[in-house]
């Protein structure tokens, strides 16, 4: 609204208003495009069945995205869209490479799509004296290989259409190696190093990377757990985290911190220290 050429006498001057402060620039600006606004947005998740998945698919419709929601539970699925009205439904086995690259060629001749995330996992707490080699391969075919057949399903369109975001949902247990985490832990740790390479190679070509790192959150994944899991929270709460971390444009979300800054600090630790520590903490 245009100033007033004239103010009445009597009229106190307007009390200024405290600039907007600006947002970091250069070196300290975000590492992605701050994604605050979901309305209209397309958003494909991948593991939306339960836990972590569903719960992001449901905050991220209720701020008005489009939501695309995948997993190999059609049931689970579909309750999913019930009660979520413009929501749909792609059932997918992530670990099949076919039927990823078909539903991706789907999605996209529909139009741009904005964000995907990859939150498919399996998990098995597993020892070195008690190896599944045909387990650890599932592992590695629904957390890491999973994610490599939807990364090139939508690299190339995202790269084309100028804009976009990828988020894979690693782990904390991702950081170093940890007991009961033999087969579920190197996977993780191969989510870290992929997504740092993709946000380097991506960034100039319009594309955001984000990395969600998560504590002990309550999924039907950690419900077989025989220890205690210090900072557990609920699937929401990890679901209000993430949106908290896309509206910053941070590159690794992760969460509660009361738990992950601690096992952050462990990934500076040497050796002799570190194993000394995880040792007492947990053997």
């Amino acid at each position: 609204m245009s100033k007033s050429t004239f103010v009445a006498a009597e009229t106190p001057p307007a009390k200024k208003t405290p600039a907007a402060s600006k947002p970091s620039t250069g070196f300290f600006a975000p590492l992605n495009p701050p994604m605050v606004d979901w309305r209209g947005k397309s958003v494909w998740i991948v593991g939306a069945s339960s836990g972590i998945g569903e719960a992001t698919a449901s905050a991220l419709h209720a701020r008005g995205a489009q939501v695309i929601v995948s997993a190999r539970k059609e049931s689970a699925l579909q309750d999913f869209v019930a009660r979520h009205a413009g929501s749909r439904a792609l059932v997918l086995d992530a670990a099949d490479r076919h039927a990823v690259q078909s539903a991706a060629d789907a999605l996209l001749a529909s139009g741009p799509m904005d964000c995907v995330i990859y939150c498919a996992g399996h998990y098995n707490a597993m020892r070195a004296f008690d190896l599944d080699l045909a387990d650890m391969e599932r592992h590695m075919r629904v957390n890491y290989t999973g994610a490599l057949y939807v990364l090139q399903a939508v690299i190339p369109a995202l790269i084309t259409q100028g804009h976009g975001h990828i988020s894979l949902v690693g782990s904390v247990a991702g950081y170093r190696g940890l007991p009961n985490s033999l087969a579920y832990g190197p996977t993780k740790a191969a989510l870290i190093n992929l997504a740092e390479t993709l946000y380097l190679d991506l960034q100039d070509k319009g594309v955001g990377v984000s990395l969600i790192s998560p504590g002990f959150v309550q999924t039907p994944l950690t419900a077989n757990n025989a220890f205690d899991m210090p900072a557990l929270i609920t699937p929401a709460q990890a679901a209000q985290a993430m949106v908290k971390g896309w509206a910053q444009g941070q590159f690794e979300i992760h969460f509660p911190k009361r738990f992950t800054l601690w096992m952050q600090l462990l990934r500076l630790l040497p050796y002799r220290l570190f194993f000394a520590l995880v040792r007492r903490a947990t053997l």
